[in-house]
């Protein structure tokens, strides 16, 4: 599956599906490799607050050490608070984590998300992560499953993820998945186009 540069998504016509938004940038753009500081234990639980609910997230962090550092790095600095998602697709993704969502209300999204010429889904932290999908041994797209997006570059992750709506299985052998829902998944069901994240706290962090 390759990812675009606006957030389009294609439909799952096809052995692979085409994008899952690109998550470090804009498109052409070459991003530092970064190695997240945070090393964690494989007890850290992702807890995140949104508009619909709470969903909770166990975070793979013995599988996918780099992108949870990554990821309890953002949440703990509070990257993620009042983001939105911005791409849905029925029956396949939900997607979040672009900060070009920030400034803008719910309905700006809404309005926003099927115009391809305005930036949802090309913002990311400013640098990008080494993929792990080649060497996560549960590298599974399950059902509310939790995965980061990226460009065609497989090292290009960067703040974007996404929650499998259903089981994704031809996602695996591209996309790193970093969590598991262990609860919330009827609220994963609810989450729309515009939908806000409020904030991602995380327990069990390491100090």
């Amino acid at each position: 599956m390759r990812v675009q540069t606006a957030c389009r998504i294609a439909s799952r016509a096809g052995p692979r599906p085409r994008a899952l938004d690109k998550a470090t940038g804009h498109k052409g753009a070459i991003m530092a490799m970064y190695t997240p500081e945070y090393q964690p234990t494989g007890e850290e639980i992702a807890v995140f607050k949104t508009s619909k609910g709470t969903i909770r997230v166990q975070l793979a962090g013995k599988d996918a050490p780099i992108h949870v550092g990554n990821f309890v790095e953002l949440a703990r600095k509070g990257y993620y608070d009042n983001l939105k998602f911005h791409r849905y697709v029925p029956g396949f993704v939900i997607q979040g984590g672009c900060p070009n969502t920030r400034e803008l209300t719910p309905e700006e999204v809404v309005e926003k998300a099927g115009n391809p010429f305005a930036g949802l889904g090309t913002g990311g932290p400013g640098y990008s992560i080494k993929e792990e999908f080649t060497t996560n041994p549960h590298n599974e797209h399950k059902d509310a499953a939790l995965a980061m997006a990226r460009s065609q570059n497989p090292d290009s992750a960067g703040s974007q993820f996404y929650f499998c709506l259903g089981a994704q299985p031809m996602l695996d052998s591209g996309y790193t998945v970093f969590g598991q829902t262990i609860e919330g998944k009827d609220v994963i069901g609810q989450l729309r186009v515009g939908d806000v994240i409020e904030t991602i706290e995380i327990e069990n962090a390491a100090q």
